[in-house]
C-alpha cells in the first residue's frame, strides 16, 4: 500500500478565487446547477452554497464585520471531503460501493452504488449527496484517477496561493505545524490545526489550518462515528425483542390456562 496521501488547507492564504471549484468540475465532468442558471444566494459571494453530488469542492465566504461595517474580516475556506481514517460512510454502505484506496483515500464506486443514501446520513460533515445526473451518491475522490497516473489532484494543482496543498500525510502535517508556529510568532495566536491528529475520527486525510472556532467554518467541533452507536442500539433492539417475545409467551400461556379452566367448569 502506498503512503497515505491527502490535503492540507491553509485557510489564511485562500483568496476565494474558486479556481479549485472550476478545476474539480472540469476534470470530473460534473454538471452545473440548473444548467448554469443557478439563482444567486445573496449571501456574500458564496453561490455554490454547499458540498453535494455535483459540487465536490466548495469555497466558503464567511463575513465577520461590525454593525457599522467599519471593521471586520473575511474568512475563506475551500471545503472538501475529509477522507476520514475512520470513515462512517464506508462502514454503513450495504453494497460495498465505498472503498478505501491504496492511497488511504475514500472513494465511492458509482457502478456499485444503489442510491440508498445510508452514507449521506452517516457522514458527520455533510459531504455526500446524490448526483442527479447519475442517481448515485458522489463526492470528492481526491482525483483517484490522477493519483494512479502519478498526477496531482486538479484542485490543488489549480490553487494559485498554495492554500490547498497535496502530499503525503506525514509531510503535510510537518508543513502545517511549521505554518502554525509562524503565524503564532507573527501575532496570530488563534491559528490551529483541525483534524490533523488521530483524536478526530482517527485523523482526517484532508485537514485544515483555522483561525476561528470550527463552527464558524461550518465544521463540527467534535465529529463522531455515528456507526459507533449502532452496537448499543442493536443491543437495545435485541433486548426489546426478547421482552416482547416473553410477554407474548406469558400472554399465550395465560390465555391457554383460562381456556382450560372454562372447559373444566361443570
Amino acid at each position: 500500500m502506498a503512503e497515505p496521501m491527502g490535503f492540507y488547507t491553509d485557510t489564511t492564504v485562500c483568496i476565494g478565487c474558486k479556481a479549485c471549484e472550476v478545476a474539480c468540475k472540469e476534470w470530473n465532468q460534473l454538471p452545473s446547477t440548473n444548467g448554469g442558471l443557478n439563482t444567486l444566494r445573496g449571501n456574500s459571494y458564496d453561490n455554490t452554497r454547499q458540498l453535494d453530488g455535483i459540487h465536490w469542492r466548495h469555497v466558503k465566504f464567511i463575513e465577520q464585520f461590525t454593525e457599522d461595517r467599519k471593521d471586520g474580516r473575511w474568512l475563506l475556506m475551500s471545503d472538501v471531503c475529509k477522507h476520514c481514517v475512520h470513515a462512517a460512510c464506508l462502514e454503513v454502505c450495504p453494497t460495498n460501493a465505498i472503498v478505501r484506496t491504496e492511497f488511504d483515500t475514500v472513494v465511492i464506486q458509482s457502478d456499485a452504488c444503489n442510491g440508498c443514501r445510508d452514507c449521506i446520513s452517516a457522514c458527520p460533515f455533510g459531504v455526500i449527496e446524490i448526483n442527479p445526473a447519475s442517481g448515485t451518491a458522489q463526492k470528492c475522490t481526491l482525483c483517484y484517477d490522477r493519483l494512479q497516473g502519478g498526477l496531482e489532484p486538479a484542485c490543488s494543482k489549480a490553487c494559485p496561493t498554495q492554500s490547498i496543498q497535496f502530499g503525503t500525510i506525514n509531510d503535510l502535517k510537518g508543513r502545517a505545524q511549521k505554518r502554525v508556529e509562524q503565524l503564532h510568532q507573527a501575532g496570530e495566536k488563534r491559528a490551529y490545526l483541525y483534524g490533523a491528529d488521530e483524536k478526530m475520527l482517527g485523523g482526517l486525510n484532508s485537514f485544515y489550518l483555522l483561525v476561528d472556532k470550527p463552527e464558524v467554518y461550518g465544521l463540527p467541533p467534535d465529529p463522531k462515528m455515528q456507526t459507533r452507536n449502532l452496537q448499543a442500539g442493536s443491543w437495545f433492539s435485541a433486548l426489546g425483542a426478547v421482552l416482547v417475545g416473553l410477554m407474548a409467551i406469558i400472554n399465550f400461556r395465560n390465555r391457554g390456562a383460562d381456556e382450560n379452566a372454562r372447559e373444566e367448569r361443570p
